[in-house]
């Protein structure tokens, strides 16, 4: 565990802030918005994108800012124009809507997300029977079950797993943004049922990172505020593993959200946020709080970074972007 103090005030009244790292933004997220910002560059305004690009209402603002225009259904994008795809992924179905009006589309689904795809066509086309572990009407999962025939399990659901026989061959994948302890429960409970189980590990670095440092704030803080939006699958699920330690936590998109009740009394109060949630929001909330240090725990940013579309490559070398998300900060 790395610690690092950043601000000292004695002023104030002894409180700390302990800030995650890593948090934030990840590589798939910093590349679906650098896909917007380039689309828009390449191709002018408006550039329609289906659904939230991330669930993040501070980024689908900054983006709409931009030239972009966000909208839930493929046939609202009017016939010729340029649309991209958000980064939790779509299914099959969408880009042949897309052919049919005729649509430029730039594809910003997370690398990650797509691996799982891969995997659902890759053991469905071997005769395989695929589960999904996942939240049903979740973006990500609409669009992965939307790849093969495949069995969805959602462990906060009181279902059933399908009626197959003992001996079956299941592939289980996983939604990339659950809860890692959750996960391995439904794993569990699948392996309990079916005796010849391939488990894929899907959740991705930048979930598993960022709730084993939200872990690490629950061992150290009195509270725990989390940043980021309602709709973020990622952003619950690291609130989600600090109250299963016993220890309050607080989902909020900024600062107007902060309830000043929350703080009466806490001394050390630990800050992180989702995938998809700015920085400057995280900045915000904790100049909101009163306090005279400022530390940082945890592993450290991951330094990873995924590649830009062909198609707009030549426009980011242009441009001199390296789609960091340094546009919208």
């Amino acid at each position: 565990m790395a610690t690092q103090t950043e601000k000292s005030d004695p002023a104030t009244d002894g409180r700390s802030v302990v800030l995650a790292s890593p948090r934030g933004f990840c590589a798939g997220v910093d590349l679906a918005i650098g896909i917007v910002e380039l689309a828009v560059k390449r191709y002018g305004s408006p550039v329609y994108v289906k659904h939230q690009i991330v669930h993040n209402p501070q980024v689908v603002a900054d983006v709409e800012a931009i030239g972009a225009v966000t909208v839930e259904q493929v046939d609202e994008v009017p016939e010729g124009a340029v649309v991209v795809f958000s980064a939790h992924g779509s299914p099959p179905s969408d880009y042949e809507k897309a052919k049919e009006r005729n649509l430029t589309v730039l594809d910003a689904t997370c690398p990650l997300v797509t691996k799982v795809h891969h995997e659902a066509k890759k053991y469905s086309g071997e005769g395989k029977r695929v589960i999904l572990v996942g939240h049903r009407g979740h973006q990500e999962v609409i669009g992965t079950t939307g790849q093969t025939e495949m069995a969805l399990y959602d462990e906060r659901e009181d279902n059933d797993l399908p009626e197959w026989e003992k001996d079956e061959e299941v592939v289980v994948l996983t939604q990339t943004t659950l809860s890692v302890a959750d996960t391995a429960e439904a794993v569990e409970k699948i392996q309990s049922k079916f005796d010849n189980t391939l488990i894929r590990n899907d959740i991705c670095y930048a979930t598993t990172n960022r709730q084993a440092s939200a872990t690490e704030l629950a061992e150290q803080c009195d509270l725990v505020l989390v940043i980021g939006a309602e709709n973020s699958s990622n952003c619950n699920r690291l609130r989600e593993v600090v109250t299963k330690r016993g220890v309050e936590a607080h989902l909020i998109n900024g600062p107007d959200e902060l309830d000043p009740q929350w703080l009466v009394g806490k001394k050390r109060i630990g800050v992180t946020s989702g995938a998809s949630t700015p920085e400057k929001m995280v900045r915000a909330v904790i100049d909101a709080i009163e306090h005279d240090e400022l530390v940082t725990i945890g592993s450290g940013e991951e330094g990873i970074s995924f590649k830009l579309p062909s198609k707009l490559r030549a426009t980011a070398e242009e441009a001199g972007y390296t789609y960091d998300g340094s546009m919208l900060e």
